[in-house]
C-alpha cells in the first residue's frame, strides 16, 4: 500500500511511498509523494524533502 492524494486531504502531513533507487541515473532515488498543497506549499516541501535525504546520506 502506498498513500493516495486521498489520504493528504485535510492533514498538514506529506505521504511518501514507493521509495525506491533509480537505476538509470546515479545518486538517484524515485518516490510518490502526497500532500495537501492547499496546506502545505509545494516547493516548500520539495526542498524539506531533499533536505532529508542528503541529512539521511540517500542521495
Amino acid at each position: 500500500h502506498y498513500p493516495m492524494p486521498k489520504d493528504s486531504h485535510g492533514r498538514d502531513a506529506v505521504l511518501v511511498g514507493r521509495l525506491r533507487r533509480d537505476d538509470t541515473q546515479p545518486n538517484t532515488l524515485n518516490m510518490w509523494i502526497v500532500a495537501d498543497n492547499l496546506r502545505k506549499g509545494a516547493a516548500t516541501n520539495a526542498v524539506q524533502i531533499a533536505e532529508y535525504l542528503v541529512a539521511k546520506s540517500l542521495v
